[in-house]
């Protein structure tokens, strides 16, 4: 895949005059890199150009414009090359407006984002969430502990309930992190045979087509 890149020569600062828009981009960047220990520099770049493989095998799910953030992480999970070129942006003409929305559109950006760590990341997603759980759960039962040896008795009972209740949800959730995680892999596992099988039959058809 070829992007268009926007952002590398500064232009796109200087000429876009849209609020949030820079900081969206930013955002989403800093994300995905951080994600997947990439460096691209313009993910939500439209310009984009792609080989038949590529086009033939991602499914398009996203309806608006997320579809460059699909694209971009698309083609990082399944580990497809991807070549930046720096490109001059200039702004809309006066009189032409934009189709986006900075706040429904950064809302959309924002559930992008927690999407893409739940559906690629899946072990870091959940096991962040079950940390929070079982903190929680410590919190709340420390008093309950701290009474139990000193007095031997448990007078705060909904406080041990509910510290017991978060901690096992906590056991939970991570447990479901490591399960999803291992169904991730296992769908990357089949894409590739997938992929190899596709190539293949397109190489058969064009030794075909030259016989």
């Amino acid at each position: 895949m070829v992007i268009g890149d926007r952002l590398s020569n500064g232009t796109y600062r200087k000429e876009n005059k849209r609020l949030f828009h820079d900081f969206g981009n930013s955002l989403v960047k800093k994300s995905i890199n951080s994600l997947f220990k990439s460096k691209l520099r313009d993910i939500m770049t439209g310009y984009r150009v792609f080989n038949k493989i590529f086009v033939k095998n991602m499914p398009v799910l996203s309806k608006g414009f997320e579809i460059e953030t699909e694209m971009s992480l698309y083609a990082l999970d399944k580990h497809f090359i991807i070549k930046e070129i720096p490109i001059t942006y200039r702004d809309r003409k006066e009189g032409s407006f934009s189709k986006l929305n900075t706040i429904s559109d950064g809302i959309k950006v924002i559930k992008k984002i927690v999407s893409m760590y739940k559906d690629y990341k899946p072990r870091v997603f959940f096991f962040v969430i079950a940390a929070i759980f079982i903190i929680l759960g410590i919190a709340v039962g420390i008093p309950v502990i701290i009474e139990y040896f000193k007095t031997r008795y448990i007078s705060k009972l909904p406080s041990a309930v509910l510290a017991t209740g978060l901690v096992t949800l906590g056991i939970i959730i991570a447990q479901c992190g490591v399960i999803l995680d291992t169904i991730v892999k296992q769908h990357r596992e089949n894409f590739e045979d997938k992929l190899l099988k596709y190539q293949t039959m397109e190489e058969m058809k064009e030794k075909g087509l030259k016989q």
